[in-house]
Formats: C-alpha cells, structure tokens, sequence
C-alpha cells in the first residue's frame, strides 16, 4: 500500500487541482474585494446611510449561498457537474452586472442576491473528488483553500488601490469579468469528469442519517462560525492593541497567510502520505481552541495578536483542506454533490451565525466573552471528531496514462 500511496499526481490531477482552485480564486477575489471598502461607498449611493441596508448587501451574498448549496450540489448529481458550474458563473456575472450598474443601495443589494445565487461551492468540490484518487485528494482540497487563503490576503492589499482608481462599479465589473475567466477555465481547461452515478430518491435521507457527516458538518458550521466571531473583534483588538491603522492591518494578515501555508504543507503531507487523517484533523481542533483561550489570556500586544492569528490560519487551512477530503471519501458515490452541498450550507449558516453572535457577545460581554465562548465551541467539536474514524485511503494506482 505505500508504495500506491507515494505515487506522485498525475498530469490530469495536477491540472484538475490548479484548475479548479483557480476558480474558485477567480470567484472568491472578486467578493473579496468589496469587502475592504463597500461599507466606505454606501454612504455615496442613496440608502447608503442606513447601516442596516448595507449589512443586507454585505451579508445577502452569504444567505443566497446558503439556500442554494443543496440544491446546486444535488442538480451536479443528476445533471453533471460542469454544467451546474457554468450556469453558477452565468449568475454570478449577471449578479456582478447589476451591482455594477446599480443607482441605490436596494439594487445593489438585488446584485449581491443574484451574486450569491451561483452556489457552485459542492459542485466544485465534487468535481474535485471525482477527478482525483484517495491519496491525493486531501493535496488538491488544500491547494482549494490556500488559493482562497491566498486572494483574502490579496484583496486586502488590492482592494483600497482599486476603489481609488476604478471605483466601486470598476471593482463590480472587474468581478464580473473574473467570473468569465472561470467559466473559460472551466470549458478549456479543467478536465472532462467521469459519469456520475444516478442518485436514488433515499439519498439525502441516507446523509442526513450519517452520524460521521453530520460531525462533519457540525465542525464546518463551528470552524466559520468561529472565524467570523472571531473578526468582529480582531480588527478593533489590533487598532487598540496593537496600535496598528486600519489600512496597515494588511501587514499582519498577508504574514499570516503566507506562514499558515507553510505548516500546512507538511501537516497534509502526513495526512496523507502516513494515513494519519484522524491524528492531524484532531491537532487542528484543538490549536483552533488553543489560539481562543491563547486570545483570552494573551491580546495586549501586537506581537501576541499576529502570533494567534498566524495559529489560527495553520489551524483554518488545515481543516479547509481534510474536512472536505473526509466527506468526500464517506459519502455515497451518487450523493457526493449533495453531502457537499448539506456541508456547504453548514458553512453559510456559520458565516452568518458567526457575525450575530460576534456582535451579540462583543456587545455583552467584551472580546474575552467572544473567545471563550468560541474556545468552548472547539472543544465541543474535539470530542465530537475524536470519535470520528476516518476509511483508510484507498491505495489506487495511477492510469496506465493519464
């Protein structure tokens, strides 16, 4: 078996992995990019000055997304999954198009909908499963989300510079235009995916029963859901404490991100080289919980703040790239795209969750009620998956050609 296992990618993996993390970069840049500086312009368009409407047109994105992952990852089931993807793209663009041209906050918000509309997230994913083998479809999930990692970072740095030049409908535009650069990565580039077998009427049931994927999606729900909490307070923390300007703030979290790929590499490595799945998810959870009680009891520097943080993203990229790796291997063939769209709806709720209850405790009772409440969470999610047992990788060998 370990001999299989050290097999290197193939060609068509390699490609389906740099592939498909392009479009989600591609995607996931263009949202990113507003977020640095939409809640600066709302107060140039009418409605803009109602905090309430622009919280709807940050956070609708995420709400449409979460309605909508079952049902694309179910569609990638029974229709195939590039299809599903393309037609994702196609609304995203029209989405992008209509914020690009709105004249007040309402049709701008009507834009973020139709954005959030093109759930593709499980069917990418999906598609990602189908095209790789056991062994190396943790490598292709983390290559996934160093590329997400990668453009948060980027737009950090990027996005005041492009405001200032092209302004809000530029970067509206610009969104639009990456999401048609995926859509030619998609036709052209990503490898053809193998059928998928025909799903039968019991099979959300049959997922909604897995005692192993409801941990799963539990875990993905608390990870997001611990991540937004945790930048209600981040941003005011390293202002206050660490005495760093809101525009500087990039020069902790693009060091963050670089050092966080880093330890992930070898984490990944031995996740799946060394059959190792369960010991490196658990050592994940529990450094997420140690970085929550490490804020708690250590926040009044700025050292000490880019040091968590810098956890917390080996911590993140670590899960982002086993949990969906995990899911993938246990769901039923014919179900994969909706176990992943049950996974990414979870996801959602906890984006949107997170940024409730962030605000909620942080009003309460102060950024030390936002991270214990969090580390309490990881620790609920440590016993959860430390009775999770991963299927042993299936040693599969690489086509005779590729």
């Amino acid at each position: 078996m370990s001999s299989t296992l050290r097999d290197p990618m193939t060609p068509a993996e390699r490609r389906a992995g740099i592939s498909l993390a392009s479009i989600f970069a591609l995607r996931m840049l263009g949202l990113f990019l507003i977020l640095p500086v939409f809640a600066v312009h709302a107060h140039t368009v009418p409605g803009g000055d109602n905090l309430t409407l622009v919280g709807l047109a940050i956070g609708a994105y995420g709400a449409t997304q979460a309605c909508l992952q079952i049902a694309f990852g179910a569609a990638s089931d029974r229709f195939g999954r590039k299809p599903v993807i393309l037609f994702g793209l196609l609304l995203f663009v029209i989405g992008s198009a209509v914020a690009a041209t709105a004249g007040d906050i309402y049709v701008i918000i009507a834009g973020r909908v139709l954005q959030g509309a093109g759930a593709i997230s499980a069917a990418v994913t999906a598609l990602a499963a189908d095209l790789t083998r056991d062994q190396h479809r943790t490598k292709v999930m983390a290559m996934i989300g160093s590329s997400i990692g990668l453009v948060f970072a980027g737009s950090m740095v990027a996005a005041p510079l492009l405001y200032s030049v092209i302004g809000m409908s530029g970067i509206f535009w610009l969104t639009a235009a990456l999401a048609l650069v995926a859509m030619a990565v998609v036709v052209w580039v990503v490898p053809e995916a193998p059928p998928v077998p025909r799903a039968n009427a019991g099979s959300f049931a049959d997922i909604l029963r897995d005692a192993q994927l409801m941990r799963l999606n539990f875990g993905v729900f608390a990870l997001h859901l611990i991540q937004t909490t945790m930048w209600v307070m981040v941003p005011a923390a390293l202002v206050k404490s660490g005495g760093l300007a809101l525009v500087d703030h990039w020069k902790v979290y693009l060091p963050a991100v670089l050092l966080s790929f880093v330890a992930m590499v070898p984490a990944v490595i031995v996740a799946e080289r060394h059959n190792r799945l369960k010991q490196v998810f658990n050592g994940a959870v529990l450094l997420l919980a140690v970085v929550q009680f490490g804020l708690y009891l250590w926040n009044d520097s700025l050292f000490a703040i880019a040091l968590w943080l810098t956890l917390f993203f080996v911590a993140f990229n670590i899960l982002e790239a086993t949990q969906p790796s995990w899911i993938s291997r246990i769901a039923p063939p014919a179900a994969k795209g909706t176990a992943l769209g049950v996974y990414n709806t979870l996801q959602s709720i906890g984006l949107f969750v997170g940024g409730l209850l962030g605000g909620w405790l942080g009003q309460r009772f102060g950024t030390a009620g936002v991270s214990l409440a969090c580390g309490a969470l990881a620790l609920v999610w440590l016993t959860l998956s430390s009775t999770m047992n991963p299927p042993p990788v299936r040693a599969v060998a690489a086509p005779a050609r590729s």
